[in-house]
This record gives structure tokens, C-alpha cells and sequence, in this order.
């Protein structure tokens, strides 16, 4: 994304200097002269750690009013110095730069580019190379299952491969760039840190929130590595290896899941014990009850030897105010320890290559099952408030095969509300529940599926706060639906029910991190609604300008399978219908929005000439109680019985065809119909039972209007008529059912199109999202635009309003011109009434 000096952000550059006036001098007059950044759009921020040497004064005189120089009261670390920089910045984007470190030209504007192209992205990763920028510092990074992190590579010759953006888990507090409202609402790097690994707890707690940690090699470093901290770890390393130690056993100890952490840091504490007892070479077995006749001569032990030991005590000491920010850390996660292995590189990488450290090492990742820890299957609740049961109707029949799917890669429930559960065997979790106890299940769940009305079930779920992702499945336009099935209820009523379904369709369109819908009509519709609601903005449309990864095509599926017969079909519940009879085949329900009255004419019209036509319908009685009978279903009986056709040419199966059996019922048909009115409805629906009749290869005759009317009459699967044309009815009918030419060629079309339809195909995007299941970009917590709308210029201003006069003259004249301006008074005097009371 290009970006013109009008939009750039302003970036903030914190440079942390403790004792080190001279490499700092030299990275804030790089920062000051070198960068193409523009000069305006930077903010250079120097904080003295108490240096206590002069470093302060000598800066301020290099720099002058180049730079702000604040000066702490007290060495706080680097992170404690970073963040005092991070609270007196100005800018949208905090940048880090080690005192030691000098900024490529394009160092910035490389990383802001990344940032404003792609909203998902909290933070930027620089490309970090040695001094002479031969060697790599930092391109990649790796973490250790015992809370250690590395730069990935680090030490070798540059080249060419390492220039690959990429994902990482962290960035190097040498060189990087975070949000600055990210950073906040992460409370910056934790103090307690000191320094080593702040960078890695960051970008961990940052990923684990649901947002991208990008590596981008455009953005580049040059580090003269570890200047800045020979001077306070003194002769040896012993204070950096009790840091190192400490601070990976804080980071496991915040980050970890409560099942990984519970088995990784026993293992850990053990290793950091070995790695201690194998640094200083020491015999841990001199204590041992047979060497007791033994001389016991004084130990001694070097300070880099307990360095781990301290490390321990010292962990011990912060778990209880470390408790409170696991707590938060837990509580704000969206994903899974499962989802970021792959950032972790290679997790087992033992790190230290010391023989009796690598012993232990592989005792402790077998005894432990380490390798296993990681690979936790993601937990999917798919929610329902449809029966599951052998008698399922599409709401139910569409959770199954989701939970079914799913079930393959993760640990799926699938969880109905509904009290006439009784479900058949299933490869998955499948439970029962009120209300009131989902939220035990949603609680459990990294990712929730639902429909219809559950979301409003779980208030905590629908919070907007609501760290857990959530998939929203609106295949079913409801509100539209009930425009058609509540006609025949008081106005007000009907008015005050197609309102609240309304609302709680929306009220997942708010919420929802990923939507399903059945068809490409459905997907401009719900695109439509969710621009209504404000959800397709700049966040949104610049990670994803398809809406792709908002909202997908998951169509009804049918089995990969195809149908054989396992009981009696048609003809053994209806023995008035012969073997050499035509049957018609109606595959489901009968509601409001169809219209079975056209077709029960078209029978009666077809039957003049073709006295063995049949017509089936499959389900008259809803297989939830709970579901009256639409007025529809008893104007059909009516109709059928009027003309004389009842139990001779149309059949009514007053129950429902369990769902395991309905093959059988197919098998014995013909063809399969579907007819309905011309309304919107009709515009959005997806007909369910006609993926029944492409399951069993049946030709099919449909009423013009809906997605799949577009899809008969594209591929040729059969004939589709005018909404309520009996004669073109009846002339489809006889098409599909005595033209074997036409039959058999519909029947071969149908072989090809079934495969697109299969469960795993329909469901692949659904799939694809649960395989690294994120927020949705506009509701990653600390999101907020990078640039604010420039100030108008005084002639400008001018300009808009006389052009605001002219308008508002041509729409009402002299009275819409005052009304305007005594609105704009208003207003004016209430926002300088309420900056007076702040």
C-alpha cells in the first residue's frame, strides 16, 4: 500500500540509553538524518535509565531539540525504560530501537507500509543484522517448549531466503514496531522483566489476543549485540543467564493454556535444575546415601552455576503477583497454545548443547509427553436449537454434518437446547441442555458454531467483549421466513415478531468473528446487512477487500456416499401405489413459503393424460412437536381432498421420514419437485430438499426465483417453471417423467454437479477457518486507525460552507438554511459546554 505524506502516522521512536552515551548518540543522529521517514511525522523519545554518568547531559547537548530526552529517577530495565517512552509519545505507531542499533533509510517507512496495508497485523518485526549487516542478528523466532526464546538462524551469514515476510511469534525489542493502542491495551512490556524476553512475553500475549506479529525484511536494523549490557552484568554472565532463566519461567507461567502449563512446568523447573547442575559440571551425586564414608570437601560454585537455582527461587517469589496477570492473560486469550506451535518453529529445540543437560532433556520430553502438549486438538462447540434426533428437520441435519466434519481435525460437541433430543451413535460429543447450562459448554469451547436463536441464549457470548471466536451460521434468512409464516397473526404481533428476530439476527452480525451463508444470493444479502451495521469498514476491507474471511459460501451439503437402500421406501407406506406408477417425490416439510397448491393443480391436470402419475409428500408433521402446522399444509389436504385426488394421485406421510431412512423414499422416486411463491423469500433461500434429489439422482422441476433454479437451469438437472403456472407445471412434470431422452440426460448432469455439494466440500471453509481461527480484524481488542482525519485549512473551511449554504438554500430555502445553522449553534455550544466540564 503506498502511502502519501498526507496519511502517514506519527511515529514515536523510543531509544532506551543506560550508560552507553556514545552508541546512543550515534542511533538518535541515524534516526534524526538517515531515515527517508518524513521529518514531521517523526517523534524521537531518548529515556535515561539513571545512567547516573553524565549520559543525560551529553545527549541533551548532541541532540538538542532533535530529540525529547526524559530522564528516569531510577533504572527501571529496558522495559521499564520503554514503556516510560511508550506514555509520553504521541504518535499511533511506538517504535523500539536498542541504544546500539543504527536504522536503515527505509527502516520505518517499510514498517508502517505493512501496518497500514494490513489492520490484523499489531506489530512489525524488523530485519536485524550484525554492525557490518553480513550476519543475521534477527529474522525469524523460535521458542523453546521450557519458555526460551532465540532468534531463529541468528549468528549466520545473511542471504536471500531470509527476505520472506512471514508470521512470527515475536519481534526483537532491538528493532520493532507495535500499535500504539495495542500497546496500551497490552500494558506495554512487563516491568518486572527487567530485560530479556520482555520482547517475547509481548509478542506471545499479543498473538495469543488474535493479532499478527508480521516479520517484514524491507524494514531493517544494524546491532552491535549486547553493547548495552556488558556494563551490567559485569565479569561474567551470570546476571543475564538469571534473567534469561527467570523470565522464561514468567513467560511459560502467564501464556500457557492451564493444561499445558500444568504439565510443562514441572518438566521446565527440572530442566532449568539440570541445565544449572551441567553448566557448572557439577556431580549431583555427592549426596547420595552410598557415598556417605566419602569426604565431603567445601563446593564451590560459580555465580552463572546458580544462576538457574536463583532463577527458580526468584520465580517462586513473583507467582503471586504473576497470578493476577495470568488471570487477565487467560481470561483475553482467542487462541489456542495448538494455534501457535507452528510460530514456535521447533518447539523441542533443546537449545543447550550439553550432554548431561541433553539427557535430562529427553527424559523430561518423554516422561512429560511434551511432544504431545502442544498438538491439543482445538475444542469446536457447534450449537443448535433444533432436535437431534433420528427425525431431524435441515437446522439439526446441517449441525450434524458440521460437528461430523469438524470432528475429523478437532474435539467437537455438538450441543442442542431443544428438550426432544435423542440422538443417534456419532463419532463426536453430541449433548443435551437447557439454556441455562450452554454456557458450561461455551466456556469449554475455543470456537463456537451456532444458528438460530442460541446466541441469545448465552448472554456473555454475545458481549462484544467476548474474547471466545464465534461463528455465526446464517444460512437461514428467519426474518424472512416470517414475513411469509406470520401472516396470518394480529399486525402488531406479527410487526413485534419479525422485529425481534431481526435483532437477533443482528445481534450476531455484530458479534460474529465469521459468518456462514448458502449461496452467493445470501452473500450479497448478509454483505449488505453487514455494511448496514458498520462492519464493513477500513479495519475489515483492507485485511480482506474480498470479505472472504468474513463471511464464506457453506452451502447444505449431502453425503460423499452414494444412497442405498436399508428399509422400505414409498411404495411399502402407500401399497396404492404401484411398481409401474410415476412418482413425484415433495422431500420435506410443507410451510409457508411454498406452494404445494399450484402443484397438487399441476397433478390434477397431468393425470387427464397420465392416469399413473404420483405425488409424495415425504413430511406433513414437522419431527419437532414444538413446530404447529403452518395453515398451508391444511389448505393442501383441503385441495388434494376437493378434487379427488387424496389416495389415488397424492399421498400424504402424515409423520417424518427419519433422517437415516429418507433414502429409501428417494430411491422409489422419479423425480423431485420444489415449487414456492415469488417473494423475497424465495430471493435468498436455499431449498435444502433439493440437495436430497441430487444425492439420489433425481431429475428436478422447480419454480423460477432462487439460487437453485439459476443452478437447474445452468447445468440442465431439469425444468424450471413460472411461480404459480399449473400448466407449465404440469408440462415440466410430464417432461421429467415420460421423456426418457430428457430424463436420462438430466439424471447424467446431476452425476457431475453432486460432487460440488458433498459435506466436506460445502463445509471447506469452515474447515479451513477453524484451522487457525482468529477475530475478526475490527474486533481485535486495541484496534484503532493509525492517522486521524487532517484539520481543514481556514479556506477550505470556507469553501465547504459556502457550498453547505447553496445546498441547503436549493433543498428548503431561507428556513432549512436557518434551521441548519441553529443545529450547528447547538452543537457548538454543547461541545464547548462539555470540554469546559472536563
Amino acid at each position: 500500500m503506498a502511502l502519501t505524506d498526507a496519511v502517514l502516522p506519527l511515529v514515536s521512536v523510543v531509544v532506551v540509553n543506560y550508560r552507553g552515551a556514545e552508541h546512543t548518540i550515534t542511533c538518535l543522529r541515524a534516526l534524526a538524518a538517515e531515515l527517508d521517514y518524513p521529518a514531521e511525522r517523526l517523534e524521537l523519545i531518548c529515556v535515561d535509565n539513571a545512567s547516573g554518568d553524565g549520559s543525560a547531559e551529553r545527549i541533551r547537548a548532541a541532540l538538542g531539540e532533535r530529540a525529547t530526552l526524559i530522564e528516569s529517577p531510577r533504572n527501571t530495565g529496558f522495559a521499564g525504560g520503554c514503556n516510560l517512552g511508550a506514555r509520553h509519545a504521541r504518535g499511533s505507531v511506538l517504535a523500539f530501537l536498542n541504544s546500539d542499533a543504527r536504522p536503515h533509510p527505509r527502516w520505518v517507512s517499510a514498517a508502517v507500509e505493512v501496518l497500514a496495508s494490513q489492520p490484523g497485523i499489531g506489530a512489525v518485526a524488523s530485519k536485524v543484522l550484525d554492525w557490518d549487516g553480513e550476519r543475521v542478528d534477527f529474522t525469524d523466532a523460535g521458542l523453546t517448549w521450557f519458555g526460551m526464546g532465540y532468534s531463529h538462524g541468528g549468528g549466520q551469514p545473511d542471504a536471500p531466503e531470509r527476505d520472506t515476510a512471514r508470521d512470527v511469534l515475536f519481534g526483537t525489542g532491538a528493532a520493532m514496531f507495535v500499535r500504539a493502542g495495542l500497546f496500551a491495551e497490552l500494558e506495554g512490556f512487563d516491568e518486572r522483566f527487567f530485560m530479556f524476553y520482555e520482547d517475547v512475553d509481548l509478542g506471545w500475549r499479543l498473538n495469543n489476543r488474535g493479532w499478527r506479529f508480521r516479520f517484514e525484511p524491507g524494514s531493517v536494523a544494524y546491532h552491535r549485540h549486547h553493547a548495552a549490557v556488558s556494563d551490567v552484568d559485569g565479569k561474567d554472565s551470570a546476571r543475564e543467564l538469571y534473567l534469561l532463566e527467570r523470565n522464561a519461567l514468567c513467560a511459560l507461567y502467564k501464556n500457557l493454556e492451564d493444561e499445558t502449563l500444568a504439565r510443562v512446568l514441572p518438566a521446565a523447573l527440572a530442566l532449568a535444575v539440570r541445565r544449572a547442575t551441567a553448566r557448572g559440571d557439577l556431580d549431583a551425586t555427592q549426596l547420595e546415601m552410598n557415598r556417605a564414608g566419602e569426604e565431603a570437601p567445601l563446593l564451590s560454585v560459580p555465580r552463572p552455576t546458580m544462576a538457574g537455582v536463583f532463577a527458580i527461587d526468584q520465580f517462586v517469589e513473583l507467582l503471586p503477583h504473576l497470578r493476577e496477570s495470568r488471570e487477565l492473560e487467560q481470561r483475553e486469550r482467542t487462541r489456542t497454545d495448538a494455534d501457535l506451535v507452528t510460530l514456535m518453529r521447533k518447539a523441542l529445540e533443546p537449545a543447550y548443547p550439553l550432554p548431561r543437560y541433553l539427557a535430562a532433556h529427553d527424559i523430561l520430553t518423554e516422561v512429560f509427553g511434551i511432544g504431545e502438549v502442544f498438538g491439543r486438538p482445538r475444542r469446536i462447540a457447534v450449537l443448535t436449537g433444533d432436535a437431534v434426533a433420528e427425525r431431524m428437520a435441515g437446522p439439526a441435519i446441517r449441525a450434524w454434518h458440521t460437528a461430523e466434519v469438524l470432528a475429523v481435525e478437532h474435539t467437537v460437541r455438538l450441543v442442542s437446547v431443544n428438550p426432544n433430543n435423542a440422538p443417534p451413535d456419532a463419532s463426536f460429543e453430541v449433548h443435551a441442555c437447557t439454556p441455562k447450562e450452554l454456557h458450561a459448554h461455551v466456556d469449554w469451547a475455543d470456537v463456537v458454531v451456532l444458528q438460530g436463536h442460541t446466541l441469545q441464549m448465552v448472554p456473555e457470548l454475545a458481549r462484544m467483549d467476548s474474547r471466545t471466536i464465534l461463528v455465526c451460521d446464517v444460512y437461514d434468512p428467519m426474518h424472512l421466513e416470517l414475513l411469509e409464516q406470520s401472516k396470518q397473526a394480529p399486525e402488531a404481533q406479527r410487526g413485534a415478531d419479525v422485529a425481534g428476530v431481526t435483532e437477533v439476527l443482528n445481534t450476531q452480525l455484530r458479534r460474529g468473528d465469521f459468518f456462514l451463508c448458502a449461496s452467493e444470493r445470501q452473500r450479497h444479502f448478509w454483505l449488505g446487512h453487514l455494511a448496514a451495521l458498520g462492519r464493513i469498514g477500513p479495519g475489515i476491507y483492507d485485511t480482506d477487500p474480498t470479505m472472504r474471511s468474513l463471511i464464506a459460501e457453506v452451502p447444505f451439503g449431502l453425503p460423499a456416499a452414494q444412497p442405498h437402500r436399508n428399509g422400505p421406501g414409498i411404495r411399502d407406506a402407500f401399497p396404492a401405489i404401484g411398481e409401474r406408477d410415476k412418482v413425484i417425490l415433495w422431500a420435506g416439510g410443507v410451510y409457508s413459503w411454498f406452494d404445494p397448491l399450484t402443484l397438487i393443480r399441476a397433478v390434477d391436470r397431468l393425470r387427464a393424460e397420465h392416469p399413473d402419475v404420483r405425488l409424495v409428500f415425504l413430511g406433513m408433521r414437522h419431527p419437532n412437536p414444538d413446530v404447529p402446522d403452518m395453515e398451508i399444509a391444511v389448505r393442501t389436504r383441503q385441495l388434494a381432498g376437493s378434487l379427488g385426488l387424496t389416495g389415488k394421485h397424492v399421498f400424504f406421510n402424515e409423520g417424518w421420514v427419519p433422517y437415516t431412512e429418507r433414502q429409501n423414499w428417494l430411491l422409489d422416486a422419479d423425480a423431485g419437485v420444489t415449487t414456492h411463491f415469488q417473494h423475497v423469500e424465495t430471493e435468498f433461500a436455499f431449498r435444502t430438499r433439493v440437495l436430497d434429489y441430487l444425492w439420489s439422482g433425481l431429475p428436478i422441476v422447480t419454480t423460477d426465483g432462487d439460487s437453485f433454479a439459476d443452478l437447474v437451469r445452468a447445468e440442465r438437472l431439469g425444468s424450471v417453471v413460472p411461480a404459480e403456472d399449473a400448466e407449465a407445471l404440469a408440462a415440466a412434470l410430464a417432461s421429467v417423467l415420460y421423456d426418457e431422452s430428457f430424463a436420462q440426460d438430466c439424471v447424467h448432469n446431476i452425476a457431475a454437479v453432486r460432487e460440488r455439494f458433498t459435506w466436506e466440500h460445502a463445509l471447506a471453509p469452515l474447515l479451513a477457518f477453524c484451522r487457525n481461527p482468529r477475530p475478526a480484524a475490527d474486533r481485535l481488542a486495541g484496534a484503532a486507525p493509525l492517522t486521524e482525519p487532517a484539520p481543514l485549512t481556514l479556506a477550505q473551511g470556507v469553501l465547504r460552507d459556502i457550498g453547505l449554504v447553496r445546498e441547503y438554500l436549493a433543498a428548503g430555502g431561507v428556513r432549512e438554511l436557518g434551521k441548519r445553522a441553529g443545529g450547528r449553534v447547538r452543537k457548538l455550544a454543547s461541545n464547548v459546554r462539555s470540554r469546559r466540564g472536563s
